[in-house]
Formats: structure tokens, sequence, C-alpha cells
């Protein structure tokens, strides 16, 4: 046969099909060249089945033209990303499927009562809103629970969720109710700050009024406030960029910030024109200096001598300007936000905090900042966005968990932005002058690294959360210690993240440890500081340290269970690195602050050693028994009250602090104390429990013997015993008795009694004493 009488038939076609009237059949072809096909990592389940090749389109082109169910939409994840996010999605679609199931049931169940949810005065909530993705859900129960609480002089209650520190506060003081009888508010374990001292942090200095009425809300107290002179302004300023500027966000550029300024001043150089930007900065600062300066310790707070609020006439103008840029903000009126946030959390003001957050991440959306920025806009500015944009991040991340509120930000949407540059191009259009670190590592590496970290404790919190853990209605996972071990067994995979981001961090950024000791571990070494570091490079390698320890021990946190003793060994592990971690905040703070200037008047670490000390703390009184690590504990609660004294050099909060940790150590050493007591009556208790039954092995045995012998055994319910312990007969005389040990002992496996149980001649009455 001819090669010109074969035929070209399409594959997975049949030869009826090349015999129809226009097929290839009827009009033989010459063979032309194949071309090269595409490779496919996996054909579509239509094509396998009919065993042709297939390629990567949707639908590939065989199902097209023959009808068929193409499934290559299923295999759209080809690189590791999309595999992750498609993970993700699948995830949050379960998720979903298994709420409505959830909410099916109980509408067949009973209906919901909605108030149930309402919670009543400051004690810890029964089901409340969740804290996760489906925050917000009304027919969704939380078992994490929550508490309202008044952190503030109002006696207004503002809610705080589970992973906040005000709900461990009630935990804590709800199990102190319990041990030492008798109920106690939880205000005494709340800090005695501005926010509590003040209606607000720009209130004007209270002038002597004779009639007691209260001063008009409306009146602008900016009016009586005094300024900053030129001078002043500039030294406070120069305290920025060693400070929060490379140590916190890197949201301003520096030479264009420093232009801004001296535009500003008139002619003259005694008046400025106002710049809500430049009135943040000067608020933030003059807050972080004074906190510097050597000052003696404030035993009694007052509005002048709290340097937590000081600049606050500043921050107030800064908002007076502000509210006419909110139809119009900028770039200047989001940066104003987040430095605006940042000033409050430095103060304790918790709600204007999480406010001001949620003004700079609507500023930030109405910017388009939650996208990628365009090619065609210049690198400064790209860089100069994506660094605004994961400072928020970072930011309401840091809000969110500290409060136990929902985030106001999506984590890992595709929509997000690229994490910013840190290489060398981009510190050095960042406009600030800073020398590179070697290694590829420059200041900017501190902000990219912190963006990590945050987003990994971020991955590990939404995953504890949204879980919903199997407990019966109306209970928190507090209530079930076998749902509290399940929710360890799960989160435990997540815990990783965190450990590869330190394992992560470039040499340049680590802090060393003496003894060659690894960094960020939890081992209690000490820390060997580079001596002659920048500034500004030994600050940010303290802080991300202890940043990563305070995350960690938060995250560990709920594992730490004030009922019965919990029985899971992950649970336990997770509680006990729970309190390595807070140790290891407390011994860095404490050698950092008695050895260094480093962190003076550095207002972070003492919230982050405030959140260790009452960690600590309960942990403590949760593992009573607990042997080294709960001694390791109880010192450390010792470093922290010495830590606050420090602090309480710079501002008056931490004076509040020490005072509130010693009276809680007393209380701690109390419950302690009486429960070795307690131990040691139920030790004796149970040695008296087997003499009591070596006594009745004794007579059960005498009673045999004496039947064997053919002797009544008597009748032991007319014996009775006296207050005092001593045993009184009543028809058993004396001779009789003498009649039954004699027997008893006449036996010889009773020969050698003392050696069988030490002492018990001297449990037999002396008149009974055989001679």
């Amino acid at each position: 046969m001819s090669a010109a009488s074969f035929s070209t038939i399409a594959p997975g076609a049949s030869e009826s099909d090349s015999a129809k009237p226009g097929g290839s059949g009827s009009t033989p072809q010459a063979p032309r060249p194949r071309r090269k096909r595409s490779q496919v990592v996996r054909a579509c389940d239509w094509c396998r089945k009919h065993r042709v090749k297939c390629d990567s389109h949707y639908p590939c082109s065989n199902c097209a033209s023959r009808g068929g169910e193409c499934s290559n939409e299923t295999m759209k994840a080809a690189s590791l990303p999309l595999a992750h996010r498609e993970i993700d999605r699948l995830r949050l679609k379960v998720q979903e499927l298994e709420l409505e199931l959830q909410q099916e049931r109980a509408r067949d169940d009973a209906p919901i009562n909605p108030d149930r949810y309402l919670l009543a005065s400051s004690s810890l909530s029964p089901p409340e809103l969740g804290v996760g993705s489906e925050y917000g859900d009304p027919s969704r129960i939380n078992v994490w629970g929550g508490i309202r609480m008044s952190t503030a002089r109002s006696p207004h209650k503002t809610w705080y969720g589970p992973s906040s520190l005000f709900y461990f506060i009630g935990r804590i003081n709800n199990f102190l109710d319990g041990m030492l009888q008798q109920p106690h508010s939880a205000d005494h374990m709340l800090l005695d700050s501005s926010s509590r001292c003040l209606d607000e942090p720009t209130s004007a200095p209270e002038e002597p009024s004779h009639d007691h009425h209260p001063a008009d809300p409306t009146q602008d107290a900016a009016t009586k406030a005094t300024y900053l002179n030129p001078t002043q302004e500039e030294y406070f300023l120069d305290l920025f960029w060693q400070s929060y500027h490379t140590s916190l966000f890197p949201i301003l550029d520096e030479a264009g910030f420093k232009e801004h300024y001296r535009s500003l001043w008139t002619a003259s150089g005694n008046t400025r024109k106002p710049s809500a930007l430049v009135d943040i900065v000067v608020a933030m600062c003059m807050q972080y200096g004074m906190s510097m300066l050597p000052a003696v310790k404030q035993q009694v707070f007052t509005d002048n001598n709290d340097a937590a609020i000081a600049g606050r006439w500043h921050y107030r103008r800064s908002q007076t300007l502000l509210a006419r840029e909110l139809e119009s903000p900028t770039v200047s009126t989001l940066q104003c936000h987040l430095l605006c946030c940042i000033y409050l959390c430095c103060g304790s003001f918790q709600n204007m905090a999480d406010s001001a957050c949620g003004l700079a991440v609507r500023a930030a959306y109405m910017l388009g900042l939650h996208l990628d920025p365009p090619q065609t806009m210049p690198q400064r500015e790209r860089e100069m966005r994506k660094r605004l944009w994961w400072a928020l991040y970072v930011l309401d991340s840091k809000i969110g968990m500290k409060l136990g509120r929902p985030f106001l930000l999506p984590h890992l949407s595709s929509a997000t932005p690229s994490l910013p540059g840190d290489h060398l191009e981009a510190a050095l259009q960042s406009g600030s002058n800073f020398a590179p670190l070697g290694d590829n590592v420059t200041w900017l590496s501190f902000n990219l690294q912190q963006s990590k970290l945050f987003r990994a404790a971020r991955t590990v919190h939404t995953a504890f959360y949204d879980k919903i853990p199997n407990v019966d209605d109306g209970q928190t996972i507090w209530d079930d210690q076998q749902a509290l071990a399940s929710h360890a067994e799960f989160i435990g995979p997540y815990m990783k993240g965190l450990d590869e981001w330190a394992a992560g961090i470039p040499v340049a950024l680590r802090t060393k440890r003496q003894n060659n000791a690894a960094p960020f571990s939890t081992d209690g070494s000490a820390l060997d500081i580079e001596q002659f570091a920048p500034l500004w490079l030994q600050r940010q390698r303290l802080l991300l340290e202890l940043m990563y320890h305070h995350l960690s021990a938060n995250l560990h946190r709920p594992f730490i269970s004030f009922g019965p003793a919990p029985t899971s060994t992950a649970a336990e592990a997770a509680a006990t690195k729970c309190a390595l971690h807070a140790m290891a905040v407390t011994r860095i703070t404490h050698q950092v602050l008695s050895t260094t200037t480093i962190l003076a008047g550095w207002h972070e670490a003492f919230q982050l050693q405030w959140n260790a000390a009452l960690t600590l703390m309960g942990f403590v009184l949760s593992h009573p028994h607990g042997g080294a690590s709960t001694a390791e504990a109880r010192r450390a609660m010792d470093l922290s009250v010495a830590v606050f004294d420090i602090f309480s050099d710079s501002f008056a909060v931490a004076t509040s602090a020490a005072n509130i940790m010693r009276d809680l150590g007393a209380k701690v050493d109390f419950l302690q104390h009486q429960g070795q007591h307690q131990q040691g009556e139920a030790s004796l208790s149970e040695a008296n429990e087997a003499v009591g039954l070596g006594q009745g092995m004794m007579a059960a045995n005498m009673n045999s013997k004496m039947l064997d012998n053919g002797l009544s055994v008597p009748d032991m319910s007319t014996v009775s015993k006296t207050w005092d312990g001593a045993l009184s007969f009543d028809d058993l005389t004396a001779a009789s008795m003498q009649d039954v040990f004699s027997m008893a002992f006449a036996v010889d496996e009773w020969s050698n009694l003392e050696s069988l149980w030490p002492g018990m001649d001297q449990m037999v009455p002396e008149q009974y004493v055989l001679g």
C-alpha cells in the first residue's frame, strides 16, 4: 500500500467520521509536519478517558469541539502561591458550609433568644459575637467569651475580646474571687493611667471654681495652651528620626518633611503656619522626649507631670486641622492618622487609638493603597505607598489582637500590595541617610521583618479564633478541658510559622547572647549588646526580639486554665511556653533598662512588660504546684516590679504598675502558702487513713485466728472512740481483752509484730501490753 492511500484522521475520531462528506477521507491530503504540542502537566478527565492529548486551556480544545465536560478549571493552581490561595479559599468554603449546617440545626432544635447574648455588668461574658472572619453574624455563637469593662474615667463599659489582656484580667479576677472567697473588682488590676484620670488627653487644666459647675465642654481649650517656640520644636523634632522613624514605622520622607517644615515659618521667624503633620510629630516627640528625661518618681498622678500626655495641645491642634481634610484626604492625612494612633497607644487611650486606626484604614482605601502601585509611578513614591499600607496592617493587627476585636484590614487578600523593599536602592531613595548594614541589610529591613512577623502572628491568631471548639451551649472553651486540649493539638502546626520567622532574621538584626546562646531563645541567657552599634540599630534588634516573645506569649496564653489540672500534654506545654516567653520579655527588659539607655522612656516596652507581668501572674496562679517552672515565673514577677520601678522615673503609670504587682505578688504568696498548708493536712489525713487501714487488717486477722481456735469474736460496735482519740470499752473487761491479745500474739506469724508494723506497741494501751 502506497503512502498516498493513508488518510489523516484526527486524534479521537473514528474511521466512520473520516468517511463523511467533507471529511479527511473524501479528499486524500499529503501529510503535513506535526506542530510541537504544548506540554500539559495533567490532562482533563474527558481527554484521559478517550486517551487523547489535552492542552492548558479551559475548556480544552477537545472538549470545546466535542462538547465534553472539561475539568481544567479545578487545576488553575499552577504555582505554590496560587495553590496556597486555593487552599485558603477551600478552607473558608468549608467553614461557611459548617456554619450553615450549624445554623440549620440550631433552628430545628430551638429558636435563638437574642436576650441571651446581652452582657451584664463587668463580669465575664456568656456567648458573644465571634471574633474571626464571620464576626458580626448574629447567628454565630462565640465560645471564646469576652468582657465589658470600664477602662477609662467614664462609667460606660466597652467590650474586649478573648485575646485581650483585659479579658485575661477578668479570668484572673474571677479565680481570685473564688480562692479568697470575697468579691473583688477587676479595677484593682487596671493601671492608673492618664486615660483613667482625664476625660480626654486634650482637656484644659482645670481652673478653680467656686460654683462647682463643670466647665463648658464646647470651650476651645487649645486657646489657653502655650505652644513650643522654634528652638524647642527643633529639639523635639530631631528625636523623631532616631526613634519612631527607624524603630517603628518609616512612613515619612525625612528630606521632604524637613523641607516642608522650613517652608512653614514666616519671614520674622516667630510664627509657624499651621500643619497637622508637624503638630502630631511634635506631640509624639514631646511624649517620648519628656519620658527620657531623668525625673523624680511620680507617686501621685496629675495631668501636669505625666509624660504620657505631654504634647496634648499639639495633638489637639492637629486634630482640628485634620477635620478639614476628611472629605479630600491626602497621603499626609493618612500619615497624620497613623501617628495619632501611635500617640494615643503610648498614652494608654485604647479606644481612641482604635478609632484613629479606623480613620486611617478608610483614608487608605480612599487613596487606593490596597492596590499595588502602578509601574508608571516613580519608585520612591511606590515604596512609600507600600510602607504606608504595611504600617497600617501592622498597626491594625497589633490593636486587633491587643483588644480582641475584629481586624479592619483583610488578611492575605489577593488585593494586598506586595511587601515593601529593603534593598539599598530603596534605602537611598527613602529620604534618610543611614549607612547600610552589609549582607543586603539596610535600615528599612527592620520594617520588612516586622511586617512579616505580624503577618505570621495574625495567621496563627486567625486560625485559632476562627475554629469553633465543640463545647456545650452557653460555655466557653475554658469550661471544657477536653475542648481546650483538642484546640492545642489543632493550633500546634500553625505556631511553627513564628519559629520559622525567627530563624530567617538576618544576622545584622539579631542581638547576640552570652555564651554563644541562640538569639530569640527562652533559655534565660543574658544579652550581649554590641556597644558601638548605632542607637537606632540596637533598638531595632531589641524591639524585634521583644515583639516576637510578646506575640508568642499572647498566642499561647489561652491555654492557661484556672479550672482543673489539664490532662492534655499539648495544652500544658503551650501554657509553659507562654510563661517562658513572658519571662524572656522580663529578663531582656530588665537587663537593657538597668545597663543601657536604649529603651529609656520607650512606652511600648513598658506596655509589653505590663502584659508579660500579668501573664506570669496568671501562670503562677494556675500552676500552684508546677515545680521549677512555677518558681521561675514567681521570681520573674519580682523582677517585673524592679522593671516598673525603673520605668517609674519616666512616667507615672509605671508607679501604678509596680504597686499593683506588689499587691498581686502578696496574694500569690498567700494562696501558695495556703495551698501548701492544705496539702500538708491532706498528707496527714492520708497517713491517718493508712494507719486505720493497718489496724483494720490486724483486727480482721485477729478475728480469723479467734474463730479458728473456737473463740467468740467481740462485738466491735460497742467500742466507741472518744474526742481525744483514746479507745473506751463498754462491755469488754480488761480480762477478756487480755485473753484476746494473748491468743492473737500466741500465733507464730504475729510473734514479730514490731518488725512487720513498727510502732505498733505504742498504739496498744499500756495496760494491755504483754509482759
